[in-house]
């Protein structure tokens, strides 16, 4: 079976590099190269040239860019149908008898195309019709030769495990979602359960900021590479009004991460805001400024903005009193790391920097990249606004593709990384599912610890009390 390298050295500059595996002819029918790169190609001949023949095997890079970006054109099932027929009709595999040889010379390499798309993609065979597609082309090589049913028993297998184990997740998720409820609530009726606070649960901060990495790196790993494609997904010009996808949008591992990020910031503003005492309020400042700069240092860049974002929300930033007792310098230069101006320079240096080290990492510690999430995001929907899928003269805009393939693979690289930190449970535990404050419920618990100061402020403070505590 052909070797599949890291998902680091698939991408260089310049993209897909034709020269690197034997590759059909310029005048292939539609595509068109420029210096050795596809450019541009209509999408029957982009299909065409993800088969294998023979004497071909499509590069590494193209696989990837294609099995990523033709869901803008089809859905994977229809493009699995394609493929199926391409390799039955190509390379005779419908007639009864078969020539031996001939199937050991390309079977391996459709199994290979078979085994890159359900590891990389293995979302993609939750659908029935992929799974029915898979066997059936599996079911023709082994008919032909059974030297490879233990290669396509061991590739259905680990899709199998790879499946059941996301549905666990999924499960999980549901449940913490299912129990998740305001603190506010909990308070009010069972005020003593929830005497906690996240430095009685854990006093280190380095120990916090290693499990605050254990939840980033584990929602990270389940974001399948597609998710960033279909959550942008508008429907082809040449697709007849079919919205392709719009039917189900399949990115809730992706929004189940960015919920995440949101939680960590309503936890760190309830954590501020709910000490009675200005010294303990102050004392929390601190432990999360701490907590910060061990993320950054371990290059949890995701924490790291959580947190930032948490101390910036109003009803943490108005408590004046409590700020002027903590010592803001490490606040100050994390903030100025983080800072959005010039589309984020600081960070993206730092980000830099961080991948820089985990290419020449001897640690799986030096390996962690978490990136800024949300910018992530906001880059490669900037890339999918700022580029049409097609040219006008109906071609694929490929071009586009290799672009946004280039940054899904980098977060490929990111998202395989082992946390090398020991897990606490009990941290864990009460990191993911200890109920957090509203936004109203903030702005209350901010007014109780530093009175308004305005008007606008006073009315606010009224209205609240009212709604949420039933007292005027």
């Amino acid at each position: 079976m052909p070797q599949t390298p890291p998902f680091a050295a698939m991408f260089d500059s310049s993209g897909y590099n034709r020269n690197l595996y034997q590759s059909k002819e310029d005048g292939c029918g539609g595509l068109y190269y420029h210096d050795n790169n596809l450019l541009s190609g209509s999408l029957e001949a982009l299909i065409q040239h993800l088969v294998p023949s023979v004497d071909y095997y499509p590069d590494r890079t193209y696989i990837f860019t294609f099995l990523l970006s033709s869901r803008l054109f089809m859905h994977p099932y229809e493009l699995m149908a394609k493929v199926c027929h391409l390799c039955i009709e190509q390379q005779r595999l419908s007639e009864p008898v078969q020539d031996k040889n001939r199937i050991r010379k390309i079977a391996p390499k459709i199994l290979q195309l078979l085994t890159e798309w359900t590891e990389t993609f293995p979302y993609d065979f939750r659908d029935e019709r992929m799974m029915r597609n898979l066997k059936e082309l599996a079911q023709r090589i082994t008919s032909g030769d059974e030297m490879y049913r233990k290669n396509v028993q061991q590739l259905l297998q680990n899709l199998l495990r790879k499946l059941a184990t996301v549905s666990q997740y999924e499960e999980v998720l549901a449940k913490i979602n299912a129990t998740s409820t305001d603190r506010l609530t909990v308070l009010k009726t069972k005020p003593q359960s929830i005497q906690r606070d996240i430095i009685t649960v854990c006093n280190d901060p380095y120990t916090l900021a290693q499990q605050l990495t254990h939840i980033e790196l584990e929602r990270l790993n389940y974001i399948g590479p597609e998710e960033f494609v279909q959550a942008f997904v508008q429907k082809d010009p040449l697709d007849n009004d079919k919205s392709c996808y719009g039917d189900r949008k399949k990115s809730r591992n992706l929004e189940a991460y960015v919920e995440w990020f949101n939680r960590l910031s309503y936890l760190v503003a309830t954590e501020i805001c709910m000490p009675v005492k200005k010294k303990h309020r102050a004392r929390v400042i601190e432990y999360f400024i701490d907590v910060a700069r061990e993320c950054f240092n371990i290059g949890n860049f995701n924490s790291l903005m959580a947190i930032i974002s948490g101390m910036n929300m109003s009803p943490v930033s108005r408590l004046k009193k409590t700020w002027a007792k903590v010592k803001t310098a490490k606040f100050d230069i994390l903030e100025h790391q983080m800072d959005p101006s010039s589309n984020f320079y600081n960070y993206r240096t730092a980000l830099r920097g961080a991948t820089q080290r985990s290419l020449t990492a001897h640690s799986s510690r030096e390996k962690i990249v978490i990136p800024f999430f949300s910018l992530l995001i906001k880059d490669i929907y900037f890339l999918n606004e700022g580029c049409a899928n097609r040219l006008p003269n109906g071609h694929v805009n490929f071009e586009k593709f290799w672009e946004l393939a280039k940054q899904v693979s980098e977060f490929m690289t990111w998202k395989q990384v082992e946390c090398p930190f020991e897990r606490d449970r009990k941290i864990l535990q009460y990191l993911l599912t200890i109920p957090v404050f509203s936004d109203d419920a903030l702005y209350l618990a901010s007014y109780e610890s530093e009175s308004p100061e305005n008007h606008i402020e006073k009315d606010r403070w009224k209205t609240l009390r009212s709604t949420l505590l039933g007292r005027v």
